[in-house]
């Protein structure tokens, strides 16, 4: 059986998901190979800016704009960790390239780089990210857990993060209201 590769895909979460890392969220797949698979979640912002990373990083006199970004939490995978989700790819220390317009950065290159204001065009900052091993999002993806659909860079970098788990269902013409199992909780 020849395996569906979901890199530069989205998948979003049914509404019947109740897990707390992943209710109402849409994911974007960096990379999906025999090996697994690893996204970011793009619509669950924290309360952290990356001001704070900044001064982490011990970086001073940065730019303002890129300061007041909010991190948001890409997964319950090493969430120590930060994972910039970018375009255009750039030439950072440490990244995967997605497509030929995205890529994952895990450097702290980039970062000074925001730093300066001399970053990437259009980023998003996570914290930690998603993981599955080998078959486990295919086995998912049977098991009716995730709708999946290529993935486009306007709800990745223009869209609300509120109404990117909408947005993205909107993509397949599904109106994810719809769809709830849970009638009658207010």
């Amino acid at each position: 059986m020849k395996q569906t590769n979901l890199t530069d895909h989205f998948i979003i979460a049914m509404p019947s998901l109740e897990d707390i890392n992943f209710s109402r969220s849409v994911t974007y797949i960096c990379e999906h190979n025999d090996d697994g698979a690893l996204g970011v979640t793009i619509n669950r912002p924290s309360d952290i800016h990356l001001y704070e990373i900044f001064e982490q990083m011990k970086l001073e006199d940065y730019d303002p704009k890129a300061a007041q970004q909010i991190v948001y939490i890409g997964g319950p995978v090493q969430q120590e960790r930060g994972f910039l989700l970018h375009r255009p790819n750039g030439n950072w220390s440490s990244s995967l390239k997605v497509t030929d317009n995205i890529a994952i950065t895990t450097s702290q290159d980039i970062l000074q780089a925001m730093a300066k204001g001399e970053g990437p065009d259009d980023v998003l900052i996570t914290l930690g990210y998603a993981g599955w091993a080998a078959g486990q999002l295919e086995r998912e993806l049977s098991e009716n857990t995730w709708l999946s659909c290529p993935a486009t860079e306007e709800i990745i970098f223009a869209t609300p993060a509120e109404k990117r788990w909408d947005e993205a269902a909107k993509l397949l013409g599904v109106d994810l209201s719809l769809l709830s199992h849970d009638a009658g909780h207010a």
